[in-house]
This record gives structure tokens, C-alpha cells and sequence, in this order.
């Protein structure tokens, strides 16, 4: 072993066991600075200098030492590196020095003017020398680290810029992130910076999830959010982590004079930065680094979405200062989306759950952004005719946000002479069935519901998905593959897995164990799912999950459900009552006050009065007819409609007998329902294969628990109010507040409305909390939250 390291000869020759007090924290002391070391070799460096077994030796031999005198674990131990016990929440962290936003320059004359409203700001000349340091942007999570006396203490990430959350137990975790520095270091040092993830790295993450049949990440940016913001380290540990740093926040003394010293400090103490950097000497010099590091983007180890200048001088910074939330010493010169043009070999159609017919451009290969894209969504068919789309043209492909690929236009001049319009299809690929589109909607929906294969396959996924059956092991390819070889066709076949055990054991990827856990994942579902649970499962159109709750909390059981289904189903109204309900201009309440007006027959002579009357036109009949809440823009959308005195009477007539039914009306009245989810859920059972799946799923074994319904008590202080939960909640998951405030009668909303009592903010509140200001709504921390609805 090296001797840069003071660890006491012999000792670990000495088993574990034999090891006194002052032994195991002398070596534990020597394991933390030697295994600190190699890490640095190893992940900033590039040069290890000992074997993986090596390594892992001086892991173990440190974990076994905290095993047994766990009261002498440090602060920097390697154990705090590969996770601890979950957290039960993130503490809020307030920075000494508030983690302020860049401004954005978009246009080279946006970086020219930065650089002229310095040199104002300074009373410089025009041509005075300033010098910027320009970095790249990395495309990551902001996070500050606080050093005292030289060792880690403190993570937090920015949150608002004013109060961030504690992150210190995952940010150890990060290979990379010093946890000690080597002298000399400021008493206080607080470095910030950027987690992330590297692309190669993304990529593999990805495969490997996408191998079990998991959810993947949509980017390494989300990927890097995601796993620092986990409960549970031993997750953060898991994920390939970095972390560049860049800047300082609280700072006990100065380290450097201009921000490249600071690099260089960086740099010194085992940092690892955002290459390449240079020193610029004008607008001219930025901009001609802008275009380097944009054409080198794509051959970088992880993402970029522009570069930042800074004043270098960091005395030039303080007589600068900030202006609102930003510095005018630092500016971000964000990169435009990548393009690139390819051709268009063909256009597929890819057919979702609901039906939904989606355009996909198959492309010849091509890389924007540093990733290879080979299809693109061209959204719809309006979107195909907009741009005129045609197969074999030229095309230019965007990565949106640098995430998913779209087609933007086509390259003129480019077409090859046979190309024809594109001619979407009316009918469905998959199955055949008819294709419709309805007059309100973009999109066009294959009508065969679970006879098709691509809806029934997308609706499988959908019900072991992990807000509804959660069944573990069936991922996507699991399904596609019992899907080919016929072992499951709806989700009743799910349930009869384990009579086909021996086709499964012996299959690619299927021993022993893996059979095993499936079949046990499928029958702890099959003992229990509560019933908001499973009406998601079965993928109703319109019915997400917060619909399903209600529907659970109105009907309280799954017997009581698919009553009220039945009720529903058979006092649904006709279709000359919905063709009113939905003709635009009028409205419900307009609607309805015609219908209570034609169900008078006191009120049918009145027409015959003008029905002699040709010159009348039908507008001028409904205004003199003065039916309440009939005003002149619906008298304008009736006349546009039936045209005729003979033609509207003879449609109020046959609205009036096509009214719904008392259960009709306790279904849409539900909260959160409404009559276009209760028109597609009165769909769904008036279509035996559906409820016959439902039976089928009970008669396999499945057992539905009851919804707790509200208990609106006498005292409770919540008890009808509408409540909207925002922001990281700390004390609780955002599940058990729902739970907890629906127990005490409250209604928990996802969006504030002037209709809202209460918004409760957790850390990083956003667009909600604003909203709830703008209109009034009170608003709670947690804690008031907690004092209000305690005992």
C-alpha cells in the first residue's frame, strides 16, 4: 500500500475482532483518507492505482470495523458513500448566501450587450480591457457544499435560491465530491455547483431499467434530480452521479482574486470542473468560444444548453453586485434546440391505449445532439397536412428541449418527384376497425377497443402499472412476450399465470426464482387492491387516478360501484339531449332552462303563434319567446343549428324526452367526474366483454377493499374545505397528507381556484403558491397545516 496514508503498521494484520478501541479509530482514520484517495484516482483522474479487488478489500475491512464499534463511525466514513438508513425527509437548509439565477442571452447581440452594460455599469471606455472566464453550461442540478475546517458538513440543493433542501447523506454517496480537503482551506468554504449525470452513463442506467421493464428516465438532467432528491441513499449510491463545481457561496476568507483562481483552488482541492474553460478578452472572443464549444457539443461527456461568462476580476464582481435575482457580472448564452436533417423513410402509426392513432417518422439514422435519432413524432394529422409532409422528403429533426425528437420542416427543393401526400388512415392498422374522429378532437381513435391488439396490450401495461395493480416483474417486454406466445390476453390471464408455470420455467431470463417472485407479485394482488386502485387499473378513458378516488369515495364499495355503473348506464340520456348539452354557445344552464321551458305544454301553443309567421326568422322567434337564461348569443347558436321554427321545435321535443335519469345525474354531480368522464365510463359498461373482465378478475380471486369514505366529523376544522398540497412535503409523503385531510372530510384538488380554502407549501413550492397569492387563497406551511388539523 502507499505510505501517504498514517495507518498504524500491523493493524490490519489483526482481525477485526482483536482490535482495541483506539486501534479501530486510528485505522478507520487512515481507511477514510485511502479510500478517499483512490476515489479521486479513479473517478476524477482516471488512473487507479489498485485493482477493484483491492478496493473492495478496503471497503469491507472499513465496514466491519464500524460493525463492530459503530460509535466510532466519522463524518467521511466510505460507508456514508455507498448509503445509509432512508431519510424521513429533507430538512429545509437557508443559504448564507442566496444561490441566485443567470440572466439569458439567446442572440450574439444579447452577449454584446452583456458585455457593453458591464463596461457601463464601470464607467470603462469601450475599448477597455475586461476579462471573462466562459465554461460551459452544464445541464444539471444546482447544489452547494459547506466545508468547515476542511470536511464536508452540509449539501443542499438551491430550491428557491433563498432556502434549499438537506441533501448532505446522498451527495456523500458521490464519487467525486471531496469529503475532506487538504490544506490550506478557509475555516468556511462553501462550494456550488452542478450535479449530473454523464451521457454514456444515462445511457447504460437506462438500458439496464429498460432491460427489467422499468420506467426510464427522459434525460440525464431528470436522471440526476431524480436520484439526488431520493430518501433512501442507497438509491443515490446506485446511480452514476457527478458533480462539477464552479462557484463559492459563504466564504470565511478569500481564496483567489478572479474566478479562474477559483478554478484553479477548485481544481487543487480535488474538484472536478466543467471543461473546457477559457479566459475571453471581449464580446468578439466570447462569441468565437460560443461557437467552438456549439460545435463540440455533441462529442462532450454530458449535456450542455449553452455557456456562461463571468467577469473574471472578482473584485469588478462586487462593484457589479446584482440587479432582482441575478448578478450583472454573469450572463447564460443558451444554445438554440439541435437540428439536424435526415430523410423521412416512412410514416408508421402507432396505436395507444385509448385508441389514440399517433404518427411516428421513421428516419435514416442521424445524431442531434449526441444521440442517435431514428424516429420523431409528427404529433397528428393536422400537424402532417400543416406541414406538408411527404414521404422521402428531406426533413429537419429537433430534439424539443433537447429530449424528444420532432420533425419542424421540411428542406425545400428537396423533394424527389414521386413523392405524394400522406393519406392518414381511416381505419385502424393493428385490428382493422373503423377510425374515427370526433369534431372537438386532433386526434383520430381506432374504434375496436380490446379486440384490438395494440389497445389491449397498451391497457395490460396500463394495469400492472405502478399506480394501479403494481404488479412487479410485469414490465413491458414481459407482457409482449406472453403476449406472443398467447399466455395473456386480458388481465384475467394474469391471474391464471401460475397455471402455466412449466411454459414460462426454462424460457429465456425464467428459472426457478423469477417464476417464483412473479407468481408471488401476482397473487399479493390478488389479496387485496383498493377499489380506486383498481377502476384505474382497467384504463377508462378520461378516468385518471384522481376520478377514480372520487368515484371510490362516492360509491364506497366495488359492489356499490358497479350498481351505480348499472344505474348510470341505464338512466343515460339520449342523443338529442347530449347533441343540446353540447352545441356551442349555450351551455348547461341554457340548456337546461329550454328543455324546463318545452316541458310545459302550456308553452307549445306559443309557438304555433309564430309558426304561421314564414318572415320570422328563427333567431327573432327565440329572443320574443323570452325563455329565461335564453339570451341573444344562444338564440344565435339555436338558429345556426336547426334553422327552422318546424326543425327546432321537433328537436326540444325529442331533447325533453331524452333526458337522463336520477343515476345519471348522481354520477356526473360527483366531484371531479363530470359529464364527459360519466359519458365514457357509461361507455365502458355498456360493453359486456368489459364488465365480463371485471367479473372475471373477481371470480380469479381478486379482492377489492372498500374505499374509506370522508368522515365530515362534527370538529373537524377541514371538513368540506378544498385543500391543493404543493412543493416537497418533509414530514409526510404527499400520499399520506391526501389521505390524512380526505379522512377529515377535506377535498384535495390538484389545481388552486378561487374555489380553494387552502394551499399548503412544502420546499420548492411554485407556480401554485403564486397563484394561491394572486387570488387570495390562504396559504399554510406544514407545520400550520399540522397545527390546524391536529387531534
Amino acid at each position: 500500500m502507499t505510505d501517504l496514508f498514517d495507518t498504524p503498521a500491523g493493524f490490519r494484520s489483526i482481525p477485526v475482532e482483536g482490535l482495541t478501541v483506539e486501534q479501530a479509530q486510528a485505522e478507520l482514520a487512515a481507511l477514510a483518507a485511502e479510500i478517499a484517495h483512490h476515489d479521486r484516482l479513479y473517478h476524477q483522474l482516471d488512473k487507479p492505482s489498485i485493482s477493484d479487488a483491492d478496493y473492495d478489500a478496503l471497503v469491507r475491512r472499513n465496514n466491519a470495523i464500524e460493525a463492530r464499534y459503530p460509535e466510532l463511525r466519522r463524518s467521511d466514513s466510505p460507508s456514508l458513500r455507498v448509503g445509509s438508513a432512508p431519510a424521513a425527509g429533507f430538512k429545509k437548509v437557508r443559504h448564507a448566501v442566496p444561490m441566485l439565477s443567470l440572466g439569458n442571452a439567446f442572440e450574439p447581440d444579447d452577449a454584446r450587450e452583456f458585455v457593453a452594460r458591464v463596461r457601463r455599469f464601470l464607467g470603462l471606455a469601450d475599448d477597455a480591457p475586461v476579462e471573462f472566464v466562459a465554461e460551459p453550461k452544464i445541464d444539471g442540478l444546482s447544489c452547494s457544499l459547506r466545508y468547515e475546517n476542511g470536511k464536508l458538513v452540509l449539501a443542499a440543493t438551491r430550491g428557491d435560491g433563498a432556502e434549499g433542501e438537506d441533501v448532505t447523506a446522498n451527495v456523500r454517496t458521490i464519487k467525486d465530491v471531496p469529503q475532506t480537503l487538504t490544506a490550506p482551506y478557509p475555516a468556511v468554504l462553501e462550494v456550488r455547483g452542478e450535479v449530473y449525470m454523464n451521457r454514456d452513463d444515462f445511457l447504460d442506467m437506462n438500458r439496464g431499467y429498460a432491460e427489467k421493464g422499468e420506467d426510464l428516465f427522459a434525460n440525464p438532467r431528470n436522471a440526476a434530480a431524480g436520484s439526488l432528491r431520493q430518501k433512501d441513499p442507497k438509491i443515490t449510491a446506485s446511480r452514476p452521479l457527478c458533480f462539477f463545481g464552479y462557484a463559492l457561496g459563504e466564504l470565511s476568507e478569500p481564496i483567489a482574486d478572479t474566478q479562474w483562481g477559483i478554478r484553479e483552488r477548485l481544481k487543487g482541492w480535488g474538484f472536478s470542473l466543467n471543461r473546457p474553460a477559457e479566459l475571453c478578452d471581449g464580446a468578439d472572443k466570447l462569441l468565437q468560444y460560443y461557437g467552438q464549444i456549439g460545435q463540440r457539443r455533441s462529442s462532450l461527456p454530458f449535456d450542455i444548453d449553452g455557456v456562461v461568462y463571468k467577469v473574471n476580476s472578482l473584485e469588478l464582481q462586487q462593484r457589479l453586485g446584482f440587479v432582482s435575482r441575478a448578478p450583472r457580472w454573469a450572463i447564460a448564452h443558451k444554445f438554440p434546440a439541435e437540428q439536424a436533417q435526415t430523410r423521412l423513410k416512412a410514416i408508421t402509426i402507432q396505436v395507444g391505449r385509448t385508441g389514440a392513432l399517433t404518427p411516428v417518422a421513421e428516419l435514416e439514422d442521424i445524431t442531434v445532439g449526441g444521440v442517435v435519432v431514428s424516429r420523431a413524432t409528427l404529433h397528428n394529422e393536422d400537424e402532417i397536412a400543416r406541414k406538408d409532409i411527404r414521404v422521402g422528403d428531406l426533413v429537419t429533426v429537433q430534439r424539443a428541449g433537447d429530449v424528444i425528437p420532432q420533425i419542424v420542416g421540411v428542406v425545400e427543393g428537396q423533394r424527389p418527384a414521386d413523392a405524394v401526400a400522406y393519406v392518414f388512415p381511416d381505419h385502424c392498422p393493428v385490428c382493422g376497425s373503423l377510425a374515427v374522429r370526433e369534431p372537438d378532437e386532433a386526434v383520430r381513435r381506432c374504434t375496436g377497443g380490446l379486440i384490438c391488439a395494440a389497445q389491449a396490450k397498451e391497457r395490460l401495461r396500463h394495469f400492472v402499472a405502478r399506480n394501479a395493480f403494481d404488479i412487479e416483474g410485469l414490465g413491458e417486454k414481459t407482457i409482449e412476450e406472453f403476449w406472443e406466445i398467447e399466455l395473456i390476453r386480458s388481465p384475467v390471464d394474469i391471474f391464471t399465470l401460475e397455471s402455466h408455470r412449466d411454459t414460462i420455467l426454462g424460457r429465456p431470463g425464467w428459472k426457478e426464482k423469477s417464476v417464483e417472485n412473479l407468481f408471488n407479485a401476482i397473487n399479493e394482488r390478488r389479496r387485496r387492491i383498493d377499489l380506486h386502485r383498481f377502476i384505474f387499473a382497467l384504463g377508462i378513458r378520461h378516468i385518471g387516478e384522481v376520478t377514480a378516488k372520487a368515484l371510490a369515495r362516492h360509491y364506497g364499495s366495488i359492489d356499490g360501484w358497479l350498481e351505480g355503473m348499472d344505474r348510470a348506464v341505464a338512466a343515460m340520456p339520449g342523443q338529442a339531449w347530449l347533441d343540446l348539452h353540447g352545441l356551442s354557445g349555450l351551455g348547461p344552464v341554457k340548456a337546461d332552462a329550454l328543455l324546463a321551458w318545452f316541458a310545459d305544454p302550456e308553452n307549445l301553443p306559443k309557438l304555433d303563434f309564430y309558426a304561421g309567421q314564414e318572415a320570422l326568422r328563427l333567431e327573432s322567434v327565440v329572443k320574443m319567446l323570452g325563455i329565461k337564461k335564453v339570451d341573444s348569443r344562444a338564440a344565435q347558436a339555436l338558429a345556426e343549428r336547426y334553422g327552422t321554427l318546424a326543425a327546432w321545435k321537433e328537436a326540444m321535443i325529442a331533447a325533453v324526452g331524452a333526458q337522463p335519469a336520477p343515476g345519471w345525474h348522481e354520477l356526473v354531480a360527483i366531484p371531479d367526474v363530470g359529464p364527459v368522464a360519466a359519458e365514457e365510463l357509461a361507455g365502458f359498461f355498456r360493453e359486456e366483454r368489459n364488465r365480463a373482465i371485471i367479473d372475471g378478475l373477481r371470480a380469479a380471486g381478486v379482492t377489492v377493499v372498500d374505499a374509506e369514505r370522508p368522515k365530515a366529523a362534527a370538529g373537524s376544522p377541514v371538513a368540506g374545505k378544498t385543500v391543493v398540497f404543493t412543493g416537497t412535503l418533509e414530514t409526510m409523503t404527499r400520499t399520506e397528507a391526501k389521505t390524512r385531510a380526505e379522512s377529515l372530510g377535506a377535498k384535495v384538488a390538484g389545481s388552486v381556484s378561487a374555489k380553494t380554502d387552502y394551499v399548503v407549501c412544502g420546499a420548492d413550492a411554485g407556480s401554485k403558491a403564486t397563484k394561491a397569492r394572486e387570488l387570495g387563497v390562504t396559504i399554510l406551511t406544514e407545520q400550520e397545516w399540522s397545527d390546524l388539523i391536529a387531534g
